[in-house]
């Protein structure tokens, strides 16, 4: 997937809190070395691993391809990766209102940390999250 492909299907599944990221951003994390892109058809996961932490960045599946095990899979790969570079734990952050997102992490065996208030947008906070791997 192209930055573009990236940004376009990103748009798609956040339409605003939080936003879409731009192929622009997309092209900068890509050039990150510790970064690293997982892709399915529809679908997309772009985490990062430094030292031994690993950090979930961003997680999408399209509208129409969900609920087919897309998210299982790469997130099953996203730890797999993670811990080929030598991470033992993983975060994440996710919208308090994405309830079907934080059901995947905890089903996927990601526990709840914590919350940064009003981290998207007045009223709308961050749920921390981290995974043993």
């Amino acid at each position: 997937m192209t930055p573009d492909d990236l940004a376009a299907l990103h748009g798609r599944c956040f339409a605003a809190h939080p936003r879409p990221w731009t192929a622009a951003e997309f092209q900068a994390l890509l050039a990150g070395p510790p970064n690293f892109l997982l892709t399915r058809p529809q679908a997309f996961l772009l985490g990062r691993a430094i030292a031994d932490e690993a950090e979930l960045l961003t997680l999408a599946v399209a509208p129409e391809a969900r609920r087919q095990g897309l998210a299982s899979a790469l997130l099953a790969e996203f730890a797999a990766t993670s811990r080929a570079h030598g991470a033992r734990e993983a975060f994440l952050e996710v919208a308090a209102d994405n309830a079907a997102a934080m059901a995947l992490y905890a089903g996927a065996g990601w526990e709840t940390l914590g919350k940064r208030r009003n981290y998207y947008a007045p009223g709308l906070d961050a749920v921390l999250m981290r995974r043993t791997l």
